[in-house]
């Protein structure tokens, strides 16, 4: 439901309620302010009429509703930056994952077919792997030589990897579910 569509309707809200509604273009403004953009501000306050309409039995008849209503915005501009950090943050760990390199366990250890599978790949996630994973370089540095940010490259390379992963089952079948270590497919016995 657009916010827009929330003033429209008020039929079978309750008075509380209803005062919520009439100052919706204040609370759009209060949440505009505080936050990056318009888009963001309809979903808080759309999810803020929600919780109104859940907790609407809360409003106590010596506090103003509109009050009580500013708390819950207050409320969820918190728990909104609060999420947008834990994703930044879960995006800057996977962008930092230390670059380990395959290249020795590969040749000595793993199944011979990956890499065909590697080549195999698209040209954008070949790069990705040789650089990062066999190659040793930084995501950053692999962002920055594809004129990308970093969170696009790691997320290339999250797509690369499962890439591997779906092509060497589709080849080696029961060997990749074990990783590929102590390879009992045909090619590396040849």
């Amino acid at each position: 439901m657009a916010t827009d569509d929330v003033t429209t309707n008020t039929v079978g809200l309750s008075d509380p309620l209803k005062r919520i509604v009439a100052h919706q273009a204040k609370f759009l403004n209060f949440l505009t302010a505080r936050v990056e953009d318009r888009a963001a501000a309809e979903d808080i306050l759309q999810s803020a009429y929600l919780k109104a309409v859940e907790h609407g039995s809360e409003i106590r008849d010596d506090e103003s509703t509109v009050a009580w209503f500013y708390r819950i915005l207050r409320n969820a501009i918190a728990d909104h930056y609060r999420r947008k950090a834990a994703r930044t943050n879960a995006h800057e760990a996977f962008g930092a994952e230390t670059p380990v390199s395959y290249e020795a366990e590969i040749t000595q250890t793993a199944c011979a077919c990956i890499g065909d599978v590697i080549r195999d790949l698209k040209s954008r996630y070949r790069t990705a792997v040789e650089q990062v994973d066999l190659g040793g370089v930084t995501v950053e540095a692999f962002a920055q030589s594809q004129q990308t940010s970093a969170n696009n490259a790691s997320v290339r390379l999250h797509r690369a990897r499962k890439a591997v992963a779906k092509q060497l089952t589709a080849v080696c079948g029961a060997c990749a579910e074990h990783k590929c270590l102590d390879c009992t497919c045909r090619r590396s016995q040849l």
